[in-house]
């Protein structure tokens, strides 16, 4: 196989400094805990700095992502290009979310060693842009371009 130049917007709260890139649902019952009623009744800004502070050290309920909500994000300046990484393999969890390896540029940082575990949406929702191989291509595909 081959890797993947990956640029990607890394100042979301699900990207953390525990190697690990998620988009976590701060609306999912699931990730309040054990005082839903509180919960409920926070700010959302307070919502998503609890569960920023959750990444990496619990299992929480990610988003569902869709190309409305990567196009909105986009287009509204909550998803920008500031940061470019290297994938270089895919890994699933205890619960079979899927999971891709990613050489952060910021050397032997977290617990990874400069690795980040980025779910799969993450992925679809804070990509940017993206650059493989020239042999990568399917050769139909390659024959066209």
């Amino acid at each position: 196989g081959y890797t993947v130049a990956w640029a990607s917007d890394v100042s979301e709260g699900g990207f953390s400094r525990q190697g690990i890139a998620i988009v976590p649902d701060e609306n999912a019952a699931e990730n309040a805990g054990t005082d839903q009623t509180k919960w409920l009744g926070l700010p959302e800004r307070e919502r998503r700095s609890t569960i920023a502070g959750k990444v990496g050290s619990e299992v929480l309920k990610e988003k569902n992502i869709t190309q409305e909500m990567r196009q909105l994000a986009y287009d509204n300046y909550q998803t920008t290009d500031d940061h470019g990484m290297h994938i270089y393999g895919i890994a699933n969890d205890q619960n079979g979310t899927k999971y891709y390896l990613v050489k952060n540029s910021w050397g032997k940082t977290g617990p990874y060693d400069g690795v980040w575990y980025a779910s799969e949406a993450f992925v679809r929702y804070k990509t940017l842009s993206i650059v493989i191989h020239k042999d990568a291509l399917p050769k139909e595909t390659a024959k066209k371009i």
